[in-house]
């Protein structure tokens, strides 16, 4: 078959998996709520800031919530936009992926290097700003509270329940320290994707490279490989995090290293077996009588011929990234000062009283992600299974 004819069917399978993915209601349902998630991650300081979007003070305009953009924030913002380039071009996926990840490394490379925010921030200002009459014109975010804004010049903060009827407003409560629960949510959502999203890649690569060399190989390389998948697969993830944590202290990216680190022997496996069955088909037989290079056999013409397997368990590998960061943080050994939706579910039961707002509202957040991407990656697994598509067409 030609190159446009392989292109040709490639594109009309992709189309065709993506079809059956999106004629289920619960895959749009998930994937709805995981674009949500990436929306609001991605423009969490203008959707709950305590810098102001917009100010005049004394006949001057700024606008200080720009002004106090961390380099992640522009990183988050050039992913957002690339990935929304990268979805509208015409072109090969792993083209498109590629060039997405070049250019947010490209982008994280220039914010870190250029974006100098303001070393202390205060965020009691504004609000005596505001109080003294100084400020002429003034546009809040929609949540006026920063993920780590305690309130400190109220003197009477602490846990509230949603709507507590003071003079301010605090949709979902506050938590033990007083800063506002609905924004450091939305802050949290970064912690979510970031370490499902980044856990899983390691694991894939790991895994792809692995498996690949022993589907391929069989003999020696696949017997030592299996071993190996077999080690890894005996490591308790959980109790290893734990373990680091106690030694190291506590780092999300760490978090993501181990978590990658530990899970990749699922995907090893998957692509061992598919490279078992793709190693005697004529089209693999045919690369390697013209002399091409392994690189090359392994990964242009077999791995997209069997990553049907590994985009179902990616899919659930995400999930279970999330659930461990959330049971870390749960566990009170989670993120110091950053916002986690496990660090909130942890303060619901901290005190005498159960705060019912810190369990229902970030537990909802984890439940509803996690049952999100096991809802696509239901709809994948039935989407890539000729056996179940005959049954539906039937």
């Amino acid at each position: 078959m030609s190159d446009a004819g392989s292109q040709r069917l490639s594109r009309s399978w992709s189309r065709e998996v993506a079809a059956a993915v999106l004629r289920r209601s619960g895959a749009r349902i998930g994937l709805v709520w995981v674009t949500l998630l990436v929306v609001v991650a991605t423009f969490a300081p203008f959707i709950a800031n305590t810098h102001p979007l917009y100010m005049v003070v004394e006949g001057r305009a700024s606008s200080p919530a720009l002004a106090n953009l961390q380099a992640l924030d522009w990183v988050w913002l050039a992913g957002f936009v690339l990935g929304v380039l990268a979805l509208l071009l015409k072109g090969k996926v792993w083209l498109r992926l590629a060039g997405w990840l070049a250019g947010v490394g490209i982008a994280a490379a220039v914010a870190y290097s250029s974006v100098s925010p303001p070393l202390l921030t205060v965020y009691e200002q504004y609000r005596e700003m505001e109080r003294d009459g100084r400020i002429e014109t003034i546009v809040r975010a929609p949540i006026p509270y920063s993920a780590k804004d305690y309130l400190r010049d109220y003197g009477d903060t602490g846990m509230e329940p949603p709507v507590a009827g003071n003079e301010r407003h605090h949709w979902f409560g506050t938590e033990e320290n007083g800063a506002d629960v609905a924004s450091r949510m939305i802050h949290a959502a970064r912690i979510a994707l970031g370490i499902g999203f980044i856990a899983t890649g390691i694991a894939l690569l790991i895994g792809t490279l692995i498996g690949g060399l022993m589907g391929y190989f069989s003999g020696v390389i696949d017997i030592i490989g299996m071993r190996l998948v077999e080690i890894f697969e005996a490591i308790p993830t959980l109790f290893l995090l734990l373990t680091f944590v106690a030694f190291f202290g506590r780092s999300i990216y760490m978090m993501m290293v181990i978590i990658g680190i530990t899970s990749w022997s699922g995907y090893a496996r998957y692509v061992r077996a598919e490279f078992l069955k793709l190693r005697e088909q004529d089209f693999v037989q045919a690369a390697v009588a013209c002399g091409l290079p392994l690189p090359s056999i392994l990964f242009r013409h077999m791995l997209p011929n069997g990553m049907a397997p590994l985009l179902v368990a990616a899919s659930f590998g995400v999930a279970s990234a999330i659930l461990a960061e959330a049971t870390l943080s749960f566990l009170g050994l989670g993120l110091v000062d950053d916002p986690s939706w496990g660090q909130l579910l942890n303060q619901a039961v901290q005190s005498s009283s159960f705060n019912w707002w810190l369990a229902v509202f970030p537990g909802g957040a984890i439940f509803c992600t996690v049952f999100a991407y096991n809802l696509i990656g239901e709809a994948l697994r039935d989407a890539v299974d000729p056996h179940t598509q005959r049954r539906m067409d039937s």
